[in-house]
């Protein structure tokens, strides 16, 4: 019988769930870029996830890229450059986006504004509730970020984050474990090979999955 998996082109994959969406199948933004299968779970409407990613504007042309297979607490904040002003002169006060003749007399050139690029989130993460995440941040594969963290500077694929700025606790396996997982990539592998590599992504006992992932990655060679 052929098994019964999730639809990663729906808005609400379990209905018995309605706090949980799939955010890639209701965003509009384009420039906001999310993987399949990763979702928002918000009681308060997790469709409006667009919601939460503030500062956005079109001038400034940054993206929010988020891998796949992510999960998305309630009440994060994605804030992106739009918010960032320019702190070397008398005030950080923007004039230039005030309109009128305060816009084109004075406003600064694209290179004289502090951005900070593309924010860009991995796959496989898990993201606490009311996380802030500020402009130009890159979160590694398979980081947590912990409840109310905010993350100002880069974290690193599999570490643990806590705090107000976030900083890193604890890596979730050793060097060697991290190593196998980032080699398998299981979130870019079609969805009935993920379905066959569940024993190995769900297993607590992390010798078995080391053997699992060398054993399989071996027999994927030539």
């Amino acid at each position: 019988m052929k098994r019964r998996l999730p639809d990663k082109d729906a808005a609400f994959p379990n209905p018995d769930i309605p706090s949980l969406c799939y955010i890639k199948n209701v965003v509009k933004n384009p420039r906001i870029i999310i993987g399949d299968y990763t979702y928002y779970d918000d009681v308060d409407g997790a469709d409006r996830f667009e919601e939460h990613v503030t500062h956005f504007y079109e001038f400034i042309g940054d993206r929010l890229i988020i891998g796949n297979f992510c999960a998305i607490a309630r009440g994060v904040t994605f804030v992106m450059n739009g918010a960032n002003h320019r702190m070397d002169c008398a005030t950080t006060y923007p004039f230039y986006i005030m309109g009128g003749d305060w816009g084109g007399m004075i406003a600064p050139v694209m290179d004289e504004l502090p951005l900070k690029g593309d924010t860009v989130v991995g796959n496989d993460v898990w993201i606490g509730q009311n996380v802030t995440i500020m402009p130009g941040v890159h979160i590694g594969d398979g980081a947590i970020i912990g409840t109310n963290a905010t993350v100002a500077s880069d974290i690193p694929p599999y570490s643990i984050a806590v705090g107000n700025p976030a900083r890193v606790v604890r890596r979730r396996f050793d060097d060697d474990t991290v190593n196998l997982l980032l080699q398998l990539r299981w979130w870019d592998k079609p969805i009935e090979e993920v379905d066959v590599l569940m024993p190995i992504l769900t297993t607590p006992d992390q010798a078995e999955m080391r053997a699992a992932i060398i054993e399989y990655l071996s027999s994927q060679v030539g």
